[in-house]
């Protein structure tokens, strides 16, 4: 018996350094880790820098309602799959909800024109160095975290999502509308990533 559960262990953690996005290379909110060394639950996100078409803005900036933060690459078959799911996100709430890409794609702008081809709006971060990676520890890609208002982590997942789960993790943290807020410059955050959407 306990031959097994080492094998079935050794398959598992194969899967996850693989870059796998089966069920077992996934993690959720879930009281033992993020899957993510670095990165802890109710814990304030790393915040980092971006671009702008209205100069360089923060993380922090977004704070006072959910974000959601995604890694990816646009060269990353997962990460392509789970593109419609960031589009429904953002019909679904609009800039009650940002989205923050951060891509390693090496070539400037790639990742954000493949999501305004797609229909995505959203804050699109290049990070062709991996130094956002580092700063959150994420290896295998896609992965994506939901941040409450007050930028702690939420929610976690390592691996292709569906709808199901970022709507449930997002709707976790959403405040009442009325206590919603919308944060500085939110017209010119989301303009880096090309085209709104409707």
């Amino acid at each position: 018996m306990p031959f097994r559960f080492i094998a079935a262990l050794v398959v598992a953690l194969a899967c996850a350094a693989s870059g796998g996005t089966s069920a077992l290379a996934r993690h959720h909110a879930a009281p033992a880790g993020t899957g993510l060394p670095g990165i802890r639950y109710a814990q304030v996100a790393p915040d980092f820098s971006f671009a702008t078409a209205a100069g360089p803005r923060t993380l922090a900036a977004l704070f006072g309602r959910p974000i959601v933060v995604n890694f990816w690459a646009s060269w990353c078959e997962p990460c392509r799959d789970e593109v419609g799911v960031f589009a429904t996100l953002r019909k679904t709430y609009g800039d009650a909800v940002p989205l923050v890409t951060i891509s390693e794609d090496e070539v400037p702008g790639a990742a954000a024109a493949y999501l305004a081809a797609h229909g995505v709006d959203a804050i699109a971060v290049d990070d062709p160095d991996r130094k956002i990676f580092a700063a959150y520890t994420v290896v295998p890609i896609p992965v994506t975290l939901i941040l409450s208002p007050s930028g702690a982590v939420s929610h976690v997942s390592v691996g292709e999502l569906d709808w199901t789960e970022l709507q449930g993790a997002v709707a976790a943290v959403l405040p009442p509308p009325s206590t919603l807020t919308l944060g500085h410059g939110s017209d010119t955050l989301s303009s880096n990533a090309g085209t709104r959407g409707p």
